[in-house]
C-alpha cells in the first residue's frame, strides 16, 4: 500500500536539487569576477569563444567545489537551521550522488578549460582543491583563521580569467586576487554574525564564536578599510582608470560606512543589510571594471 502511494520525485525537482548543490548565486558572483579579469586583461572585449568556454569551465569548477563542500559538511549542515534544507541533509540527494556529481563537475571544468589553455584549467582545478581540501576539510572546523586563509579559494577565478586571455600571469591579476581576498572576511563575518548560534551549536570557530561579536564587528571595519586601500592599486598602476576610481570611492565609502555603523548598531536587520551590501559591493565593483575597460 505504501509503495502504491509513493510518488517518485519529478525530473524538475531532481534538477533543482542538483542545481542547489552548485550554489548558483555564488557561482554567478565568481563567474562575474572571472569575466571581469578577462575584460581587464584584454583591455576591452575578449574573444567571444574564449569568453564562453571560460565562463562554462569556471561555473563547472565553482559548482563542483560547492557540491563537494556540501558532501563533506553534510553532518554539520543537518544540525544548522540555515542549511538543514540543503539537498543532502533534506534527503533529496544521497551523499554518494553528491560526491560523484561534484567530482564530475570539477573534471568537466578541467576538460572544458583545456580548450582555452592548460594554465587556466590548472588554476581552476587548484581553486576547487583549495576550497574543498584547504578550507572545508582542514580549516573550517579547526581554526578561527578559516575565512582569512580560505578566502584565497574565492579569489582564484580572477587568475583563471586572466590566464584564459593571456596564457600567463603578471602582477595585475594578483591585485584583483587581493581585492576578492580582502573582501571575503567582511562578507563572511557579516553572515557569521547573523547565524552565530548555528556555528556555535556545531562547534565551528567562526570569528563571532571564537572571538566574540564585538571583536568581529571591529575586524569587519578593519578589513573594509584595507579593502578600500587595495582597490585603489589598479588606478595607481594604470590598470584601470577614472570610471573605476569613481566607483571605488563610492562603493568603498559605503562599505566603510556600513562597517563603522555595524559597530554601534547590533540589530539583525542592519547586520543583514550589511551582509547584502557586501555581496552587492563585489558584483558592482567588478562590473564597473568592465565598463572602465570598454569605455576607455
Amino acid at each position: 500500500m505504501e509503495s502504491a502511494l509513493y510518488a517518485p520525485p519529478s525530473l524538475r525537482s531532481v534538477l533543482r536539487a542538483y542545481l542547489q548543490l552548485m550554489k548558483l548565486p555564488i557561482v554567478a558572483l565568481l563567474v562575474i569576477t572571472c569575466v571581469t579579469a578577462m575584460f581587464v586583461a584584454a583591455g576591452g572585449v575578449p574573444d567571444l569563444g574564449t569568453l564562453m568556454l571560460t565562463m562554462l569551465g569556471g561555473a563547472l569548477s565553482s559548482g563542483g567545489a560547492s557540491a563537494l563542500n556540501q558532501y563533506w559538511d553534510r553532518d554539520m549542515d543537518g544540525r544548522m537551521a540555515r542549511t538543514a534544507r540543503r539537498p543532502i541533509p533534506s534527503g533529496r540527494v544521497s551523499p554518494a550522488n553528491a560526491l560523484v556529481f561534484g567530482l564530475a563537475l570539477v573534471a568537466w571544468s578541467v576538460f572544458v578549460l583545456s580548450f582555452v589553455n592548460w594554465l587556466a584549467a590548472l588554476l581552476a582545478l587548484g581553486g576547487a582543491i583549495y576550497y574543498v581540501v584547504i578550507y572545508t576539510m582542514l580549516l573550517k572546523r579547526n581554526t578561527v583563521v578559516n575565512i582569512l586563509i580560505g578566502g584565497g579559494a574565492g579569489a582564484m577565478p580572477v587568475l583563471v580569467g586572466w590566464a584564459a586571455v593571456t596564457g600567463t600571469l603578471t602582477f595585475e591579476p594578483f591585485i584583483l586576487f587581493l581585492i576578492v581576498f580582502y573582501w571575503t572576511p567582511p562578507h563572511s563575518w557579516a553572515l557569521a554574525l547573523l547565524v552565530n548560534q548555528d556555528y556555535s551549536r556545531v562547534g565551528v570557530p567562526m570569528m563571532p564564536v571564537a572571538r566574540g561579536e564585538d571583536a568581529t564587528r571591529h575586524q569587519i571595519l578593519l578589513y573594509s578599510i584595507q579593502l578600500f586601500l587595495i582597490t585603489l592599486l589598479p588606478v595607481f598602476f594604470g590598470t584601470l582608470g577614472g570610471v573605476y576610481l569613481a566607483g571605488v570611492l563610492l562603493l568603498g565609502g559605503g562599505m566603510i560606512y556600513m562597517a563603522a555603523r555595524l559597530i554601534r548598531q547590533h540589530d539583525k536587520a542592519f547586520t543583514r543589510a550589511t551582509y547584502k551590501y557586501t555581496t552587492l559591493y563585489l558584483a558592482v565593483l567588478f562590473m564597473i571594471m568592465i565598463f572602465d575597460r570598454v569605455l576607455l
